[in-house]
Parts: structure tokens; C-alpha cells; sequence
């Protein structure tokens, strides 16, 4: 680069924040004019700068390659994009000023001793009501409170183990508290996720502006979780209980779940028996003493609360009730984040705690009073009305936008339902500037700040998930809107001590090699994801095999080669039976593309790809970062569109989803602990192989052609062909090729290698110490292992090739109605919920 070059490029550098043109009417969180940095930005501005255009362009694409790999997603209900909807993630971290961040630290401490005092007098004594400092109405009518934990003992009367608490500032600068989330809140996890992928494309500006660390604050809330144990055991049984992988936030549900040391667990992996909670595992059922949910309160038991939930436990309040299990946040602790609390929060502050709110709500008229309806009717175009009522989603209504249409059905609704509505004051909420197109743009921004418990106090996450509008002058901040998120840097006023969850290497540990209980529904989801593995690779290598013929230039319809594998692929259900005849070599190849291409084609690529990440979702915390990278990749590269050259094309996509394949299963060969998960992952797998294989051969044996054309393809699917060249150094001949893929258990993709395998696994699966010695599986596997060995492998292609051809068709068939009927009986004994298993 020339010198004059390198002076545009650094001038270009230099701009980049004078180039930034917030809205003058309200409050900007980074600069006080246009290229005047607030003192708490200046040393992050500067670093920031100094990088250039070029260079935050390349560590922005490594950003998103981040998330990519960590397969961080957002399902926003309605997307097109589904399960497979990126996090939206900014460059500019939001940073705070330490001396700012200890008065919003004070003000959230006391909201959460307040909120704790005020749901253990909702559930106990109720003397708020009968003072008059909160409505019955407010109470009573609220589908938040949940009479059936009226009166539950409560550990410590903390109700609220993490209160999460959206915030923003007015034009003024002050801050404001726009909502509480009491429930289930939700964020934090992706918090941590922001931090990690903002400390790795800007490390030395995290480390210069000496940024307070988040690891603290999970410690304490992972510490705090075990101490809730009733009987406070020394190592507690404690599950994240989540509404299962169609959640929008089922990431943040997995990747704390691992990062905390829980086990994740849907609401069908627990039981309640004699009023106590209870895991489902292989090895039996195992007591659980505390439970982190993820699930609304209302949905946590069907018995009790709501009886159409799907994702609860049955008799789960009554075993809280009876002390045997603790669980945060406290069932009914939802109540209290109902907007309408807002309007009552300064007087209960006052009356409970002697003292003012130090962070104040946004001014807040709860509908269901007579004056302050009055005042929201009267009012309407500068007020945005809400529902009062947390369990009621609604948009938010800005008066002064609707129709004349729209405001009189408003009016209508509020007055014919007054306690559902709350209005709020309208705050011009401040800006930010987020990273769009290679240069900065001013977005409204909110921060949900977290509080967990922390014995009697209540520690403040140094941090929080800071939001921010999609578009300019938009006053709705909400991930489900399509808003983008932030990290939220919290300065310090001295160095950063590095701060980890791990115990101390000065405190002596356990040495433990079980890595606990395996649920049964995680046994189910890995074995069928070995199958969809194998399943897939298998599909992938015959549709290679067919492509690379087809691709041949000396390939047509007559190539007897590409009439048997069409032949092949119509016995195994991959083409419909026109193609088992006469065919257009045209038609045989829009045929196999769309195999490949339509994800809605029974057995098609796309669609066995779309099935293998819905299980990985569901069993994602079992997974190293390795592993899921991978997984990620794979679904990343199945994504690659028809091109010019459509064989071409294809099979360079079929090597590509090949090598991603193989790549997994070495490292689920060489990565994961050989314990039960692993087992029922290679059992899958090893499954499919041989069912795969052995309806290949008899496919192919079944065409109407000469055996010896579909011996080299046999061994190319088989990915053998080099194993029978090196041994046998001639024409491939039925009996040695039918050796060496059924009966040579030196060749890991033979049946015998399969059978070998799984009798291994069978024998190493939990079972229950009262149960025969020998289990149907097992005597399965016994059966199909003799029945491989006592063959006579070439009396049988002698009897065939004297016109006896259902000798070795039938010997066949019995592997492949074995196979079908061995996983079947896995299934019956280890994912059946009504057989007993293990004691």
C-alpha cells in the first residue's frame, strides 16, 4: 500500500465514529455531540478506531463465524427460518461507567428484596391487601397467582432466585426500569454467549478497558442453586427444567445447562412418586432436589395448575409442598411481573422497606382504578398502553399512531375489561451505535440487568443483555420483533482479576468417573441420531455412486451399470417403480437431484439433514463445541444451491457432507466418555449400517441384470472396493464380495463388524439386577451372529447360480427382518415408559 494510501485508509480510520449521527432529540449512550466521545467511551473509541474499516470488517465476518460454529440461534415464533434463526449479535459493546453501574447495582438489590417481601406476604399472610396497599382485584384476578402455592414453604422466602430487570433512559439521562421478569427470565445465557464472541475479535480492547467479569455472578447462582436442596445435600441432584427444543430461547437452555453443570431435562424425563421428584434414567430413577425451570409456572404441573400442559409434572406443587424439592424461581413467583405492580411498587418500597425506589419505575396507571382509567382514556395520545397482566401477551398500543378505527376499539376493550390494561408514559428511549454496513447507525437501546440470590443478599450480574431496535426511530425494543443484541461492558476502576466457575486447584476434589444418569428420552433422541447419521452417509454414497456413472461421458440409458443402481435405489424406496424398466437418462437425473435437493422428498439429503439437527437440538448439551461445530457445518454446507453444472455440482456436495459425516464419527469415536449416551449413539449407528448394507445386497442381487455389473458398485457403496483389490487382485466375484461385506468382521463396514459391535454394546447396557441373564436383545444378536456364521457363504452362490436363487435371498431376508425387530425390542425395553427396566 502506498503512503498516500495509508493516510486515506487511517483518515477513513478516523471517522468512523465522527461519521456518527445520532437523533439530537434524545439521550446517546456514546457520544455527547458528533464526534465527541463521552469520557467513559474515550479509550474504546480510540482502540476501536485505530483497527480501521478494513480490519473490523474481517474481525466482524470471524464474529459471525462465531455463532455460526457455537450454533447460537433465536427462534422467533413465525420465521421462516425456524429453528435455524442466528442470534443477532452487534460489534459495539454498550459500556457503563463503574460509578454510574454501582447506582443501578443499589437500585436493583432493593427492587429484589422487595419483590421477594411482597410475594411472601401474596402467598402467606396477605396483609398487604387487608392494609389497602395493594388492590384484591390486582391479586385475585390474575391468572399469575396461583392459589394452589398459597401457603408453600418457601426456602429462606425467596421466591425470586434471579429476578431479571429491563431498563432505559429518558432524554435526561436518567435511568428507568420498564419491566420485571420473575418467572422464567430469560438472557443471561446470552449475555455469556456475547461476551465470549466479543472478547475474541476484540481482545485487547476488552482487556484495555478493563471490563468486569461475568463468571462471578454464574458461580454464585450455580452455589446458590445447590444450597436450595432441602435436605442440603453435599452433592444435590439439580435439573434445568426447559419446554423442550421449540422454545425460542432452547439455546440459552442447553448452553447453561452445560456451562452450570445441570442436567437439562424436559418435563416428561420427571416423575413425581410418594411426593418426591424423580429423574428417569436408564439406570432407574433418581431423586431430584432442585429444579432451575425454564417453563412457565402455570405449565409446570397439569395436575394443579394447568391441566392442557404438555410440558409439566404431574404432582409436581404437591411434592413442594411437602419440602421435597426446591424450585427457582418459586412456582407463582410470575405474579408479581405483571405491569400493574409498577403503579403500587414506590408505596410498598416505602412501607416495607422505609425507603424510596432508588430506581424508579416508567410512570405506570393501572386501568383497574376508576381515576387512573380516567387518566389513560384522557391521555391517550401520549401514553402507550400494555397489557396489566403478565400472562396476557399483547402489543404495545401507542395512542398517538392508531386510526381513529383502532383507538375506539382500544377505548372499548379498556372499559369493558379495565384491570388487563395498564398506560405507561412514553419514554424516548436512548441510542446506540450498532455496526451496519461497514459504518455506525443510532438504535434505541434497553439493558436487561440480572439479580440472583446470594444467601440473605443479592448479587448483580457485572453486565446484561443489552438490546436494541431494528430499525431507526423504532420505540420497540424486543428480540421477537427482530431486534439485535449487545455485550454490556461494565467498567472497573482498576485491573480485572480472571474469575472461573471451576473449584479452586488448591480444594481438594472427589475423584468420580460416572458422569451421572442417562434420561431416557436423551437414550432415544442419540440412538436415532446414530441411525439419521448413518442413514444419511449411506444415502450420500449410493447417490454418489449413481452420479459419478451418470456424470461418465459414455453414460445413456442402455449403460447397464446405471439400470442397476436405478434399480437398486427403486427396491430401497428411493425412486418411484418407473424406473425399474426402460428410463430417459434426463429423467433419471432430475430424479436423483431432486434426492438431493428437496428437503419434502421422503428420504431425500436436505430432508434426513433436517432431521439429524432437530435430534442434535434436543441432546445438544450432551455435545462438546468440537462436535457441534461440526454438526453445524454439516447443515451449512447441506444448504449449497443447484449450480451450472448440476452433477458436477452435486457430487462435489456429496463429497463435501461425506467428509463432514466421517468427520463427526471420528469424533464421537474418539471424543466422547464410552458411557451409556455414547453406547446408544453407536448402537443407532451400527444398526442402520447393517440393515443398510445387507438391503443394498439383496437390492442388488434382485436386479434383473448380470450379478457381475453390480459387484463394483456393491463394493464402491460399501467403500471397499480397496480392501478386495489389495486382497484379491481380480474381477470381483460374488462369493469373496459377499465375504467381504457380510462375514469378514475385520472390516469395520461388514455385517459381521456391525453384529460384533452391538452384541459388545448389548452386553454393556444398564439393566435391572432381578432380570434374566440373557435380555431379547441379546438373544437377538445371538440368533443373527449364528446365523451369519454357520452360512456357507459360497454353497450358497454356487446354489444361486444353479437356479436356486431363494437359498441366499431368504438366508437375507432373515437379517433384514432381524435387524427391524432387534431395534424394536431396544426400544420396548429402554424407551418404554410402561416397562420396568432397572431398579
Amino acid at each position: 500500500m502506498s503512503a498516500s494510501s495509508k493516510r486515506e485508509s487511517a483518515a477513513a480510520a478516523a471517522n468512523i465514529f465522527g461519521d456518527y449521527r445520532p437523533e439530537a432529540s434524545v439521550y446517546d449512550e456514546s457520544v455527547l455531540a458528533p464526534g465527541a466521545p463521552r469520557p467513559h467511551w474515550q479509550n474504546f473509541v480510540s482502540s476501536f478506531e485505530k483497527l480501521g474499516r478494513e480490519e473490523l470488517v474481517l474481525r466482524w465476518e470471524n464474529g459471525r463465524r462465531i455463532i455460526r460454529e457455537h450454533g447460537v440461534t433465536y427462534n422467533v415464533y413465525g420465521d421462516p427460518q425456524g429453528m435455524d434463526r442466528p442470534w443477532e449479535l452487534d460489534m459495539v459493546p454498550l459500556v457503563l461507567p463503574p460509578s454510574e453501574w454501582l447506582l443501578i447495582e443499589a437500585g436493583l438489590s432493593q427492587r429484589a428484596k422487595l419483590f421477594n417481601l411482597v410475594l411472601a406476604d401474596l402467598y402467606g399472610q396477605q396483609r398487604l391487601l387487608r392494609d389497602g396497599l395493594i388492590p384484591p382485584a390486582l391479586v385475585f384476578a390474575n391468572p399469575g397467582f396461583l392459589r394452589a402455592c398459597h401457603g408453600l414453604r418457601v426456602p429462606r422466602e425467596i421466591y425470586v432466585h434471579l429476578h431479571a430487570v429491563d431498563l432505559a433512559r429518558s432524554p435526561d439521562g436518567q435511568w428507568w426500569v420498564l419491566g420485571d421478569r420473575t418467572q422464567s427470565p430469560s438472557g443471561s445465557g446470552y449475555a455469556l454467549e456475547n461476551r465470549i464472541v466479543l472478547s475474541r475479535i476484540l481482545p485487547d480492547e476488552f482487556r484495555d478497558s478493563q471490563v468486569q467479569r461475568l463468571a462471578s455472578f454464574f458461580r454464585i447462582q450455580r452455589d446458590t442453586l445447590r444450597s436450595l436442596a432441602p435436605n442440603r445435600l453435599d452433592n444435590p441432584n439439580v435439573v434445568l427444567l426447559t419446554p423442550g427444543p421449540h422454545n425460542e430461547t432452547y439455546f440459552e437452555h442447553a448452553y447453561l445447562a452445560r456451562y452450570l453443570g445441570f442436567t437439562l431435562v424436559e418435563g416428561g424425563d420427571l416423575t413425581v412418586r410418594g411426593r418426591r421428584v424423580f429423574l428417569k434414567t436408564l439406570e432407574g430413577l433418581q431423586p431430584v432436589d432442585v429444579i432451575f425451570r425454564r417453563v412457565d409456572d402455570t405449565f409446570c404441573d397439569p395436575l394443579e395448575l394447568r391441566s392442557d400442559s404438555f410440558l409439566g409434572v404431574p404432582g409436581l406443587v404437591e411434592a413442594t409442598r411437602a419440602g421435597n424439592v426446591s424450585i427457582a424461581n418459586t412456582l407463582g413467583a410470575g405474579l408479581i411481573e405483571s405491569p400493574a405492580f409498577l403503579a403500587f411498587l414506590p408505596g410498598l418500597c416505602r412501607h416495607m422497606l422505609g425507603e424510596e425506589l432508588k430506581l424508579p419505575s416508567v410512570a405506570t396507571w393501572w386501568c383497574g382504578q376508576a381515576r387512573e382509567q380516567q387518566y389513560v382514556l384522557e391521555h391517550l395520545d401520549d401514553i402507550v398502553v400494555k397489557s396489566g397482566i403478565a400472562t396476557q401477551a399483547r402489543k404495545p398500543s401507542f395512542g398517538g399512531r392508531l386510526s381513529m378505527a383502532e383507538r375506539e376499539e382500544l377505548v372499548a376493550a379498556i372499559r369493558a375489561r379495565p384491570f388487563e390494561f395498564v398506560g405507561q408514559e412514553q419514554v424516548a428511549l436512548s441510542t446506540v451505535p450498532v455496526w451496519l454496513n461497514d459504518k455506525l447507525e443510532a438504535r434505541r437501546v434497553s439493558v436487561r440487568a440480572y439479580v440472583a440470590t446470594n444467601g440473605d443478599s443479592f448479587t448483580v450480574m457485572p453486565g446484561g443483555l443489552t438490546r436494541v431496535s431494528p430499525a431507526v426511530g423504532d420505540p420497540v425494543v424486543s428480540m421477537q420483533s427482530g431486534g439485535g443484541s449487545k455485550d454490556t461492558w461494565v467498567l472497573s476502576d482498576g485491573p480485572v482479576l480472571p474469575v472461573s466457575l471451576l473449584t479452586p486447584s488448591g480444594q481438594p476434589v472427589s475423584i468420580a468417573r460416572a458422569a451421572g444418569g442417562l434420561p431416557s428420552r436423551v437414550a432415544d433422541n442419540l440412538y436415532w441420531l446414530g441411525r439419521y447419521a448413518e442413514r444419511l452417509e449411506d444415502t450420500l454414497r449410493v447417490l454418489r455412486c449413481i452420479i459419478v456413472r451418470m456424470a461418465d461421458e459414455a453414460s445413456s440409458e442402455k449403460s447397464p451399470e446405471l439400470a442397476v443402481l436405478a434399480q437398486v435405489l427403486v427396491h430401497v424406496r428411493l425412486l418411484p417403480k418407473k424406473f425399474a424398466g426402460r428410463m430417459l437418462l434426463k429423467d433419471l437425473e432430475q430424479e436423483i437431484l431432486q434426492l438431493i435437493y428437496n428437503p419434502q422428498r421422503t428420504g431425500s439429503m436436505r430432508g434426513l439433514v433436517h432431521r439429524i439437527r432437530i435430534i442434535a437440538s434436543i441432546v445438544r448439551d450432551r455435545f462438546s463445541t468440537d462436535t457441534w461445530r461440526l454438526l453445524n457445518q454439516l447443515q451449512l454446507d447441506a444448504r449449497t444451491k443447484r449450480g451450472h453444472f448440476p452433477l458436477a455440482d452435486a457430487l462435489a456436495l456429496l463429497n463435501t457432507l461425506i467428509m463432514d459425516l466421517a468427520a463427526f464419527s471420528g469424533l464421537e469415536m474418539e471424543n466422547m466418555t464410552r458411557g451409556h449416551g455414547w453406547r446408544f449413539l453407536d448402537f443407532g449407528r451400527r444398526l442402520e449400517r447393517g440393515a443398510n448394507l445387507v438391503g443394498v445386497v439383496r437390492a442388488a442381487l434382485s436386479a434383473e441384470i448380470k450379478t457381475e455389473i453390480v459387484l463394483e458398485p456393491l463394493l464402491e457403496i460399501a467403500d471397499s472396493a480397496m480392501t478386495y483389490r489389495r486382497r484379491y487382485f481380480a474381477q470381483a466375484q460374488l462369493a469373496s464380495v459377499l465375504d467381504l461385506l457380510l462375514a469378514d468382521a475385520s472390516n469395520p463396514r461388514s455385517l459381521a463388524f456391525q453384529l460384533g459391535a452391538l452384541t459388545e454394546h448389548a452386553a454393556n447396557l444398564p439393566r435391572n439386577p432381578g432380570a434374566p441373564p440373557v435380555l431379547a436383545e441379546q438373544r437377538r444378536l445371538l440368533h443373527l451372529t449364528t446365523t451369519l456364521l454357520a452360512a456357507d457363504l459360497p454353497a450358497l452362490v454356487r446354489a444361486r447360480e444353479d437356479g436356486n436363487a431363494t437359498a441366499l435371498s431368504g438366508w437375507l431376508d432373515e437379517f433384514l427382518a432381524g435387524l427391524p425387530a432387534l431395534s424394536d425390542e431396544l426400544t420396548h425395553f429402554y424407551f418404554s415408559l410402561t416397562v420396568t427396566r432397572v431398579s
